[in-house]
């Protein structure tokens, strides 16, 4: 290979039983400069890199205390907020088992369930200072319904977030193309001093997720 040359694709083998979208996938697993960056720097997902660039953007994890991850499998971006902030207490849930990782409690439930929040809280010791969610419903193929599914998580998430978060607290989630919706995005504005949208460079140009990122938590309205 003459020098400056790009490096061949890797090929996937073709394998009795494997789907077409199956071997697609593979090969763009095997090809993501993100997923051989993830497995060097000992990251359980390439995930980890779009939290730490929206990070690197909007200066969310520096001097964080206390942290709730929704939707917390496989780990990803637990681990990019120990390592940037090792004293912060994190506490992650998801419906899915999660192997260990130092210095986070795990909560394997239904964050939809009545009594997931007070767990959370209960678990964390105190209000959070930030909560981030790379929720996303499972899809059943059907565009509209996949993204009702979805924002139906990032709705929940956010009133969480507005319900335990410290003053000045900050809010991150997962949403699809068109960003939050109109109802969600006033409520979001209300709640915070800065509402943006951000689709990070580690997001694959093909997918349809952006970022909210909801800074300067006002507080809560004492009735």
């Amino acid at each position: 290979m003459a020098r400056g040359d790009k490096p061949a694709d890797k090929r996937v083998k073709t394998a009795r039983g494997r789907t077409a979208q199956s071997t697609r996938w593979l090969a763009r697993q095997l090809n993501d400069p993100y997923v051989k960056r993830a497995k060097a720097e000992g990251y359980r997902s390439r995930a980890a890199y779009k939290l730490l660039e929206l990070d690197e953007k909007f200066g969310l994890l520096r001097g964080v205390r206390h942290v709730v991850d929704l939707g917390v499998a496989p780990g990803g971006w637990a681990q990019v907020v120990r390592r940037v902030s090792p004293k912060a207490a994190v506490v992650g849930i998801d419906l899915l088992p999660v192997d260990p990782i130092p210095g986070v409690t795990l909560l394997q439930m239904d964050f939809m369930a009545d009594d997931a929040p007070d767990r959370l809280i209960a678990e964390l010791g105190e209000a959070p200072d930030l909560v981030v969610s790379d929720m996303a419903a499972n899809t059943v193929g059907h565009p509209q319904t996949d993204h009702l599914r979805t924002m139906g998580l990032v709705e929940a998430a956010a009133e969480f977030a507005i319900a335990t978060l410290k003053p000045g607290g900050a809010f991150v989630s997962k949403v699809f193309a068109g960003g939050t919706d109109d109802t969600l995005l006033r409520q979001l504005k209300s709640a915070f001093k800065t509402v943006k949208h951000a689709k990070p460079p580690s997001s694959r140009k093909g997918s349809v997720e952006w970022f909210v990122v909801a800074q300067g938590f006002k507080g809560r309205t004492e009735v």
